[in-house]
């Protein structure tokens, strides 16, 4: 007997491949959930009316259609800012996302980006394209990672395994976040964000991994980079919302900071006339930092995970605060 009806929503450009696997897989697991995919380009409305549990992305229309809806799986770690409309945000339905899935991908990311700075690797791969071999033993352009010091701004889920990795390193790790309260890591010192003007002129590494939001927009400036060393590498794999990118080419440029690694960018695909595609200091991937072969099994298993949790009444993983939006 199925008590409880699950509706998936399909939307362009977020797993439309996969969301019949996730379907057929709530509906295998959790007996108890009758579910229903909506076909591309019908209205989700009719079927919406009968359920209480969702995964997509809603519509003010969609979510008055919804009298019985409990609960929202949203479609990704950070959703677009439009998920996020007033009705939804007063509404009591709980949103959950998908920010565990992540930690891996990203971590090995950052920590990519780290070890390519610190080995000289982007000097060396430029020499390699020019077929140059320049051994320069006075000036080899490497880090020493036990020497520095790394800033995480943002300490969730991929902050705090990016910590203990760095630590393995020798490194000495400084975390910022908007609730240390709710801080699970091994640092060696942690501060609220309001801290985070006075920590970015004594960090080596300053490693962005947060959401996009109000407050987050625009977060990293030309004020900012400017109070950075200008020995220091900056990393971005939360969102490119948060960096505004001309601020960042100016400041690798202009020698404000050593080097920057970005795996998201404020304008996605990065236009091919800006000026950042210039900047020999410079590490970009096309948002693919948290990508891996096992990527949607795991995705897969958080939806399946919360959909059994849902029908039996427990509490659900990765919830968010709407009114924060994350």
């Amino acid at each position: 007997m199925t008590d409880h009806t699950m509706v998936f929503i399909p939307l362009a450009g977020y797993f439309e491949t996969q969301i019949d696997d996730w379907a057929r897989a709530v509906a295998a697991e959790v007996p108890q959930m009758r579910v229903v995919v909506v076909a591309p380009g019908d209205d989700p409305r009719p079927t919406l009316a009968e359920a209480d549990a969702a995964f997509g992305m809603l519509t003010p229309d969609m979510l008055a259609a919804a009298p019985r809806l409990r609960w929202l799986q949203a479609i990704a770690a950070a959703p677009p800012p439009e998920f996020f409309f007033p009705a939804l945000v007063e509404h009591p339905v709980v949103v959950t996302n998908l920010r565990g899935v992540y930690r891996e991908n990203l971590t090995n990311h950052i920590l990519a980006f780290v070890l390519a700075f610190a080995r000289g690797l982007p000097r060396y791969t430029a020499q390699q394209a020019r077929a140059e071999w320049n051994r320069n033993l006075a000036d080899i352009g490497v880090v020493d990672l036990a020497a520095t010091t790394m800033l995480v701004v943002g300490v969730g889920e991929v902050g705090a395994l990016t910590a203990a990795r760095a630590r393995m390193f020798g490194m000495r790790v400084v975390g910022v976040d908007s609730f240390p309260e709710r801080v699970m890591a091994e640092l060696d010192a942690l501060h609220h964000v309001d801290e985070l003007d006075a920590l970015l002129p004594d960090a080596d590494w300053v490693v962005l991994t947060v959401p996009h939001t109000p407050v987050t927009e625009g977060m990293m400036h030309a004020g900012r980079f400017t109070s950075m060393k200008d020995t220091a590498f900056f990393i971005n794999v939360g969102r490119g919302e948060t960096v505004k990118l001309d601020d960042l080419a100016a400041a690798l440029s202009n020698g404000a900071i050593a080097g920057a690694a970005i795996d998201v960018s404020e304008i996605e695909p990065l236009p091919p006339e800006h000026a950042l595609w210039q900047c020999e200091n410079l590490i970009v991937t096309p948002h693919i930092g948290s990508f891996g072969s096992d990527t949607d099994i795991e995705r897969q298993r958080v939806i399946v995970d919360n959909a059994r949790r849902f029908v039996r009444g427990e509490p659900l993983r990765y919830v968010i605060d709407k009114a924060l939006r994350y």
